[in-house]
């Protein structure tokens, strides 16, 4: 009987786990460089002295999907959208060096270029800062130039792209960072698109589908806890004594 319990409990309990994932993804179906979170099944053995034959499903994350998202035209010089796998490196809260798809940039009150989210856009040698009351244009390799009036451009810097050899790793703060948590080297190679933005590549119909699926298995789950309960019950009326 407590085969069929712990079956169904671990299994309910991973579901709710997934859907939390899937509603995670569609909330963030509009966001700006969003990378759709993945999610699988594991088995996990329970430790204890008769408990060897017993098993816990749990929902653990796998990575991200690394699909590009749909690239929108803007038109605004600081919007960037970077091509392939290559990531526009940024400064996180701690100061280490995170890794975004998100290329809505901004020129903040102290002239520096940072994220929608004011984190700094970092560089070759670290943060870009921008001349006051200058326009900003940034070519496909990076390069950010600054003119001022009438004056020619004049490069202030240029963005660090990377391209991770294997998959990067989320954090809570939505940044990526590398497996080991080191800086990767920029990667000379990559190129963006300015006056563009990638959007979220979650599938918003594919998403709701599996959240229908997720909900159906969940109570499917717990109808198999309520007649794990009418059984023992049931065990439970057979074995008693009969009152004199």
């Amino acid at each position: 009987m407590d085969r069929l319990i712990y079956l169904s409990m671990s299994g309910a309990k991973a579901t709710m786990q997934r859907q939390e994932v899937l509603a995670h993804n569609l909330a963030n179906v509009s966001t700006t460089g969003f990378r759709a979170e993945m999610a699988a099944f594991r088995a996990v053995p329970v430790r204890g002295d008769g408990a060897s034959t017993r098993a816990y499903a749990l929902e653990s994350t796998i990575g991200y999907d690394e699909r590009s998202g749909a690239v929108q035209s803007t038109g605004r010089d600081l919007d960037v959208a970077v091509k392939g796998r290559a990531w526009l490196a940024v400064q996180a809260v701690d100061g280490t060096e995170a890794y975004t798809r998100a290329g809505a940039l901004e020129i903040d009150a102290e002239g520096q270029l940072v994220t929608a989210g004011g984190r700094p856009v970092l560089g070759d040698g670290g943060p870009i800062s921008v001349p006051s009351a200058a326009s900003v244009e940034i070519a496909a390799d990076g390069t950010v130039n600054a003119r001022i009036g009438n004056e020619r451009p004049q490069a202030v810097g240029r963005l660090k792209l990377v391209t991770p050899e294997g998959a990067l790793q989320r954090g809570d703060d939505g940044l990526f960072r590398s497996g080991d948590g080191g800086d990767l080297e920029a990667d000379p190679a990559a190129r963006l698109q300015s006056g563009a933005l990638e959007g979220s590549n979650v599938n918003a119909v594919e998403t709701m589908v599996a959240m229908i699926a997720a909900a159906r298995q969940f109570e499917q789950q717990m109808k198999s806890l309520q007649t794990a309960e009418q059984r023992e019950q049931s065990a439970a009326r057979l074995l008693s004594p009969v009152a004199m």
